[in-house]
């Protein structure tokens, strides 16, 4: 149970770092389609350790989080913030809202998958892992909430195989190495 509290609070405080950083972003044209990714990702994949990688995150977080519409980014901060404080009836309204009025992008499905994780809701929250991962292939955060609910659901198989999609992506991407690791020992492979 431990465990599972650890990771709820892990899972909380990664939603707030990006909430935090579009205070101080401007909004405009972004999201899963912005150009700026491209490169970014680039620099996320070659960088050499998590401190190089951690502001490169950042930013493609902060581009994720930013839609075509400066109504729908205050939604989404309302509904991050709701979040975060265990609102999560006033959240699911935020981001069914974000859906409902902008259904390619991304993070608004990002954003209510981890809510779903959070509410226990696990197979609505792979759903929209799935509609996530389909508008933005490279979303590392998606993968990473997959492998979780997998290891979750004791399905270790398929969490590594999320978590390596991750680092493929993301290769210094914090505890996925670490959650690939001690499930292969689980099943009595090696790294």
């Amino acid at each position: 149970m431990e465990t599972s509290t650890n990771i709820a609070k892990i899972f909380l405080s990664l939603s707030l770092i990006p909430v935090l950083m579009m205070q101080h972003i401007p909004l405009g044209l972004a999201n899963q389609k912005d150009a700026r990714l491209d490169t970014l990702f680039v620099r996320l994949h070659d960088a050499q350790n998590w401190a190089e990688a951690r502001p490169v995150e950042g930013r493609i977080w902060s581009i994720w989080l930013e839609s075509e519409d400066e109504k729908l980014d205050t939604i989404m901060r309302q509904g991050i913030l709701a979040m975060n404080a265990r609102d999560y009836s006033g959240a699911l309204e935020a981001f069914n809202a974000v859906i409902r009025e902008a259904p390619d992008f991304a993070e608004g499905w990002n954003k209510r998958a981890t809510l779903y994780w959070l509410m226990g809701e696990l197979q609505k929250s792979i759903d929209d892992i799935e509609r996530t991962l389909a508008l933005e292939p490279r979303h590392f955060g998606a993968l990473s909430g997959l492998g979780m609910i997998r290891k979750k659901q004791e399905r270790p198989n398929e969490a590594i195989q999320a978590y390596k999609r991750a680092l493929e992506i993301y290769p210094t991407m914090p505890n996925a190495t670490d959650q690939i690791k001690a499930l292969e020992e689980q099943l009595g492979k090696s790294i």
